[in-house]
């Protein structure tokens, strides 16, 4: 599974990244993104929590998860 940020949708607030450093960053543009070396199925369970509070906390529903 693979956690993704809608850059057209997001609006920099910065929730995900509070919520869950470990898989969101910023880029260049003060936007969030979903930092390129994490792989979902490796973490720890508390950490995919904390990805899936950042999900469901988006104000803009910006993230998503693709279940590949």
């Amino acid at each position: 599974m693979k956690i993704k940020v809608d850059q057209e949708l997001c609006i920099g607030c910065g929730a995900c990244q509070a919520i869950c450093p470990s898989v969101f960053e910023f880029n260049d543009e003060g936007l969030a993104q979903a930092k390129e070396d994490v792989d979902f199925e490796a973490l720890d369970q508390s950490v995919k929590e904390e990805a899936i509070d950042a999900l469901e906390g988006c104000p803009t529903s910006a993230i998503s998860k693709d279940d590949e």
